[in-house]
């Protein structure tokens, strides 16, 4: 691999599936977001992939759902989610 694509590779969003866990336990993004004690904003922004959170933000959002970071985040490119 050159390093350009290295570069992008690492630039690319993690993909999520809080939207899907956070609409099967009937929470609001203001549910979530008060579990996890951040804005709206945050909660859409991660959501939509504007925002990767940080590691322990990350941790805390696996916490609330029960789970571990690796279920609930992949890379963009889908490698390591599990369907």
């Amino acid at each position: 691999m050159d390093r350009r694509t290295t570069r992008r590779d690492a630039a690319d969003p993690l993909r999520n599936r809080l939207r899907e866990l956070r609409a099967a336990r009937r929470w609001s993004q203001a549910d979530l977001a008060d579990r996890l004690d951040v804005s709206i904003q945050t909660v859409d922004a991660i959501e939509t992939g504007r925002l990767d959170p940080g590691l322990l933000l990350a941790f805390r959002i696996a916490a609330a759902f029960g789970g571990r970071i690796e279920d609930l985040f992949f890379p963009a490119d889908g490698a390591g989610a599990e369907a």
